[in-house]
């Protein structure tokens, strides 16, 4: 997986962005299941979630949202995680419920995780691409944001747009737009599927895992959302309902998905031999 060392100076830079105006998980969260095994300390500035072979555990957050700009840093459970998935998602309730998804998939100790993101509209997922990372993400925090409006997805990972998932309503294809949602986050077994299909199987030997979060933000509608556009300042955290890929943003999307992109749904044919979803075939970086 060849890629050029300019770029990723570039990235090891951006991947220095803090988040500015961090909640506290005291105010914004509760702690849902998981009893001793899900915590908050620092003052309300960081949460940790455990999982042992009792049990994992969660958080779910007070609020709901529709629409806004989700900042979250995580640090993933270190060494050998096999069989475990870290989830932080946005979710709606309920049979036609919609969804953001990112998910962390633990691997053996120095084999990469792989971060799995899809996208619920009305009950319905089958929307996934799966990435590797550019860094070690159980080595220091990370930055994984959702900028969620009424004409698109934007996935970022430290800033870097890595998915754009547009409005296609225009071709009958339902979008995430009128359910608000809670923001939500699990660490749990899945050792049936998650590492190389169900193959590696969790090593409680080395339980408890644990994961950790930061600097929590979230930037919503004050009011009603407008459709403005921006080509200044595509992706900052400021007046994410103007912020729009511009070239630049276009460009390091482009590069995550050549060089870091595992899975795409859209191109996976005999997933779809009678034909890819329609949203597929509309161009994916306009």
């Amino acid at each position: 997986m060849a890629f050029s060392m300019v770029l990723f100076v570039a990235l090891a830079v951006s991947s220095l962005m803090v988040v500015s105006g961090a909640g506290n998980f005291y105010q914004d969260f509760d702690l849902t299941w998981g009893d001793h095994r899900a915590k908050i300390f620092n003052g309300g500035q960081l949460l940790s979630l455990s999982l042992d072979q009792t049990s994992g555990s969660g958080f779910k957050s007070k609020r709901e949202y529709l629409f806004g700009r989700i900042d979250m840093q995580l640090k993933l459970v270190a060494g050998n995680s096999a069989g475990t998935v870290t989830a932080y998602y946005l979710s709606s309730q309920g049979p036609t419920h919609d969804e953001i998804d990112f998910e962390f998939l633990g691997n053996l100790s120095g084999d990469p995780y792989i971060l799995h993101t899809n996208v619920f509209t009305q009950g319905k997922g089958g929307r996934e691409q799966q990435f590797y990372l550019w860094f070690d993400p159980t080595r220091n925090f990370h930055t994984y944001s959702v900028i969620w409006k009424p004409q698109h997805i934007i996935f970022l990972v430290d800033n870097t747009p890595i998915r754009l998932f547009k409005n296609a309503e225009s071709i009958g294809v339902p979008f995430p737009k009128n359910q608000p949602m809670r923001i939500y986050s699990s660490l749990w077994n899945a050792d049936d599927w998650a590492t190389r299909g169900g193959l590696v199987k969790t090593d409680w030997s080395k339980a408890p895992f644990t994961a950790y979060y930061r600097n929590f933000n979230a930037q919503t509608c004050a009011g009603s959302c407008t459709h403005g556009t921006s080509s200044s300042s595509a992706l900052s955290n400021g007046g994410w309902q103007t912020q729009e890929l511009d070239d630049y943003g276009r460009r390091r999307l482009r590069w995550v998905q050549k060089n870091f992109m595992i899975y795409n749904y859209c191109s996976d044919l005999k997933r779809f031999p009678q034909g890819v979803p329609p949203e597929c075939k509309r161009p994916r970086f306009l």
